[in-house]
């Protein structure tokens, strides 16, 4: 009858109903050591996060700098005068393999910077380990949620000014064009998509926030080139004297400037772009 017990309570046990709730409790539990992380960083509280790094942690920042736990409390100071904010989770979801969990948690921060308020989102991946009873924070990697920047509006005259075919090598080309209400560019071949202005001659495709078009020009004023700038590195496009206005029509006018010629033959096949 006892062994028949034990049996029974063991099967109970080790039920997936069992075992499904024990998974949330951790993820609930590490979700709340997760937000007094959060918590403890405007005011440079080194305690907690002391508490939770395992001895071996790693904390990779937004800027992609390795930072070892030493040298992570040590920079944990408070958000200097003038300076306030908090970072709620708005997202979380965790993975639990036994005494191992890894977590990915979206993070909302608002700053009031000297009365300005300040807004940025985070994603962060975790790894944590249960060790002796208590989870221990083994890796940290946090990244900067990149949003496209504000769009300002230019004269059609200026928008104009950057309509026209760019290479990038013999076979490498990128071609801009004025659809009569917008700029669209692409890579030849491929669809187009819109373009937006950041500020003049720096020019962005919506959804790439990484990646920025800037123009450059000679000392006349005209444009000769632009540089893809992803990050710190560029791609370089040097200017073609054709230049391209609505639906795909050629204009056979100097470079850099508004139109000011006459329509030459269609050349619609010519501007298949990304």
């Amino acid at each position: 009858m006892i062994a028949f017990l034990l049996a029974a309570a063991l099967a109970v046990l080790n039920s997936p109903a069992v075992a499904d709730n024990k998974t949330d409790k951790n993820v609930e539990l590490l979700r709340a050591k997760d937000q007094a992380l959060l918590d403890a960083i405007a005011p440079g509280d080194r305690k907690v996060w002391d508490q939770a790094l395992a001895a071996d942690a790693v904390y990779v920042d937004e800027n992609g700098v390795e930072i070892e736990r030493a040298e992570f409390l040590k920079q944990l100071e408070p958000l200097p005068a003038g300076a306030s904010g908090t970072i709620k989770i708005s997202e979380y979801s965790a993975h639990v393999a036994g005494d191992l969990v890894t977590v990915i948690h979206t993070d909302d921060e608002e700053e009031n910077y000297h009365g300005q308020i300040l807004h940025a989102r985070y994603l962060t991946t975790e790894t944590w380990r249960l060790e002796e009873g208590e989870w221990k924070l083994h890796l940290v990697h946090t990244y900067a949620v990149l949003h496209d920047p504000p769009a300002v509006s230019l004269s059609v005259a200026d928008m104009q000014q950057y309509a026209g075919r760019y290479t990038g090598g013999t076979d490498l080309a990128y071609v801009i064009q004025w659809d009569g209400k917008q700029l669209m560019g692409g890579r030849q071949g491929a669809a187009l998509k819109p373009l937006q202005v950041e500020v003049r001659d720096v020019l962005f495709v919506p959804g790439q926030p990484r990646i920025r078009k800037i123009f450059q020009r000679d000392e006349k004023g005209k444009i000769t080139g632009f540089v893809d700038r992803r990050e710190s590195w560029d791609l370089v496009w040097k200017v073609e004297a054709v230049r391209y206005g609505e639906q795909g029509t050629a204009k056979t006018r100097e470079v850099g400037h508004p139109q000011r010629s006459t329509e030459g033959v269609n050349c619609d096949s010519a501007v298949r772009s990304r």
